[in-house]
């Protein structure tokens, strides 16, 4: 029995009335994700960045060389507002980690290009980053691990979609 399943036996004796058999997937996907979070947090520290700071150097490093995209690239797909983008930025023009220049189409917008120093930095977290995400699931075979994908890819599709619950 683990700390999730009190949780529910609790509910079961304070309200007999509610289903609260979603309570225990749920609660354990937010206790999942949290130390999720923590450990990654981990790896990200030891290469001097914060969560906020490896996204948007590893969406840098993924896209094409010359591993540049435009701001409201950026923006869009790390679905996040301009002026939390313009901060991320700011802090990482500054670390030396991105440069900020004029599209060379359109002088209106801005492009963020890597740094070598950024370049090589995301190179080695992404590595670490990979090598954590591993170990954090050792404890599952890989068919596993192919299923629970699979499941939260399902469970991913549902919340997508945007409809209320019933």
């Amino acid at each position: 029995m683990d700390a999730v399943d009190r949780i529910l036996k609790q509910w079961c004796i304070a309200r007999p009335d509610l289903d609260v058999g979603p309570m225990g997937p749920i609660g354990r996907l937010s206790r999942v994700a949290h130390g999720l979070s923590r450990s990654m947090a981990t790896t990200f520290a030891h290469h001097g960045l914060n969560a906020a700071g490896f996204d948007l150097l590893a969406t840098l490093r993924r896209s094409p060389p010359p591993h540049a995209l435009p701001a409201g690239e950026l923006m869009s797909s790390m679905m996040i507002t301009s002026g939390t983008m313009t901060n991320r930025i700011d802090q990482l023009v500054k670390a030396g980690l991105v440069e900020r220049r004029a599209d060379p189409n359109d002088a209106r917008r801005a492009v963020v290009t890597l740094t070598p120093q950024g370049f090589d930095l995301i190179d080695k977290a992404i590595a670490d980053h990979v090598l954590t995400q591993k170990r954090l699931l050792a404890d599952m075979n890989e068919s596993e691990v192919n299923q629970l994908d699979t499941l939260l890819r399902k469970l991913m599709a549902s919340i997508d979609t945007g409809e209320s619950p019933r």
